[in-house]
């Protein structure tokens, strides 16, 4: 599936257009991310884009987001691989332990582009080229801060070699690339 097909995908499973940046923000950070690590960047960012995909339909319910993403990327025949990833980015919807890097790189991926997204709300009168990523590392440690992030996710960029401060970095120059897609 070629980025036009998924884009078209996700914009059927998905109406709400904050969700759909979120998900073209994640695209960006796990294309940033192969880049850095040497891995397939089309496939990285492929998961990035979709690993949403079921949001809506699901209600966003923790035990069964991702699980209905899997069927609607097998009927299309989306690489196993990217399904697996998006499986696992949600860890409330199984009982298994991430175990690739591509796991744990999708989970802290689209976990930070939320909590940068989160920041740049808080904050309208800064634009995301003004957001540093000392705020980021800052922001995570703030308990009233958005609650709905899991912050202790974020962490996993340190399993695949990736030092907080340089993955919060690396994320924002990401978004920055986007930030017109994004209206941060």
């Amino acid at each position: 599936m070629n980025r036009d097909e998924a884009l078209k995908l996700l914009r059927e499973h998905l109406k709400n257009e904050n969700l759909i940046k979120h998900c073209l923000a994640s695209e960006a950070v796990m294309a940033a991310l192969a880049d850095k690590l040497g891995k397939n960047r089309q496939m990285w960012a492929l998961a990035g884009l979709l690993h949403d995909l079921d949001v809506e339909l699901t209600e966003a319910n923790l035990h069964s987001h991702g699980i209905e993403s899997m069927k609607i990327l097998q009927s299309h025949g989306i690489d196993p691989e990217i399904i697996d990833a998006i499986r696992m980015h949600n860890e409330l919807a199984h009982n298994e332990k991430r175990s690739t890097v591509f796991h744990h790189a999708l989970a802290a991926g689209e976990t930070i582009t939320g909590l940068i997204i989160a920041t740049t709300l808080v904050h309208p009168d800064k634009k995301l080229a003004a957001v540093k990523p000392q705020s980021i590392v800052k922001r995570m440690k703030e308990k009233s801060f958005a609650r709905s992030v899991n912050r202790d996710i974020i962490h996993e960029c340190e399993l695949i070699g990736i030092p907080l401060p340089e993955f919060a970095e690396l994320a924002l120059k990401a978004m920055q690339g986007i930030d017109n897609v994004l209206g941060l």
